[in-house]
């Protein structure tokens, strides 16, 4: 059959929308938001393509394999463009409309994206995000449009948390302690990092099943690190067996709707050295002193520079190799991050 013989661009609007922990109105706020702000930029449309803020400002969280995705917020609303394969998932998670292409021609998501962008001129698009490759593309697609970008009026947007968004934060940070008591009981001289590990994670996936009335169980997982293992915060979950002595880390990442919290602590197996103590003590200090400097007006920086003095009294500070804390919210790394919020 004929390239031209096939469809290339539907909707298909399989069922009803499902279940959102977002009101209309919550929904409607951000896209009124983002809205003020392109009028003020002079921007017709804007094309996101990020994890993060297709989810932010529809709700549809996508999987890429090796696909297009995108949610186009014009003055009339949002709609998202998602690929053939996810059938009527992408229409039942978004708030707004879904346009569907497929893949019997390799431009049909341009296709798409040409029948919701009619006769623009400034196009937003997220620099931080997209790569030359998709900008060649839209500039052939869209020959004489000029591409601006929306990034970080977005990343702003999404750093102030709506009321709504605190309460699915604080049900993350209940699956956090689910996870986090499930791998503090798993923990036992001789039991392999992965196992433990298997069991936090399993334990939050249940909690978080038995929360909501309908959720998209996906991406929720636990670094566990123990040893020699845990000297980066990033370092991967391996089957080393944890032994007596042994310093723990603890990192429980739930993932809801797209949302990300973080339950990050140290352990011991068994015991501590008094080495071991003496330095967890300091940490103590530094943790409390953070809590301290975090009101409204903070600047990350001035609490990061007021903690780094306690390290260097210390002479600790040569051991530090990150920051103290970051963003919550449409984060991980596999969704993205609100970096302006962070040093």
């Amino acid at each position: 059959m004929a390239a031209d013989e096939l469809i290339h661009v539907t909707r298909w609007h399989n069922g009803e929308k499902t279940y959102s922990p977002f009101s209309d109105g919550e929904m409607a706020r951000r896209r009124d938001a983002m809205q003020a702000r392109m009028e003020e930029a002079g921007i017709d449309a804007c094309l996101f393509t990020s994890y993060h803020n297709i989810c932010y400002f529809s709700g549809f969280l996508y999987c890429k394999f090796g696909r297009r995705y995108g949610a186009v917020l014009t003055r009339d609303g949002v709609t998202t463009v998602s690929a053939a394969i996810d059938g009527g998932q992408p229409w039942r998670r978004s708030v707004g409309d879904n346009v569907t292409y497929t893949d019997w021609r390799r431009d049909s998501y341009f296709t798409a994206l040409k029948d919701l962008l009619p006769g623009i001129k400034r196009l937003g698009v997220e620099f931080d995000e997209v790569n030359l490759d998709l900008k060649m593309l839209l500039e052939e697609h869209f020959p004489g449009v000029e591409l601006v970008d929306c990034a970080a009026s977005a990343m702003s947007l999404r750093t102030i948390k709506s009321a709504e968004e605190h309460v699915l934060i604080r049900k993350g940070a209940d699956m956090c302690a689910v996870g986090g008591r499930a791998l503090m009981e798993a923990v036992k001289p001789g039991v392999p990092e992965h196992e433990i590990a298997l069991a936090s994670t399993s334990a939050m996936v249940r909690g978080i099943a038995e929360s909501f009335p309908f959720v998209e169980l996906m991406d929720t997982w636990t670094w566990f690190q123990s040893g020699i293992n845990t000297d980066g915060a990033h370092n991967p979950v391996t089957n080393k067996l944890v032994e007596a002595g042994d310093i723990l880390s603890l990192n429980t990442f739930p993932m809801m709707f797209g949302y990300y919290t973080a339950l990050e602590r140290t352990l011991f197996c068994g015991h501590a050295s008094n080495a071991h103590y003496d330095l967890w003590q300091k940490n103590c200090e530094v943790h409390v002193r953070g809590m301290e400097l975090l009101k409204p007006g903070a600047r990350c920086c001035d609490v990061a520079s007021e903690l780094n003095k306690m390290y260097a009294e210390w002479d600790l500070l040569k051991y530090r190799s990150f920051g103290y804390g970051h963003s919550f919210g449409v984060l991980c790394h596999y969704y993205g991050r609100e970096a302006s919020v962070e040093l």
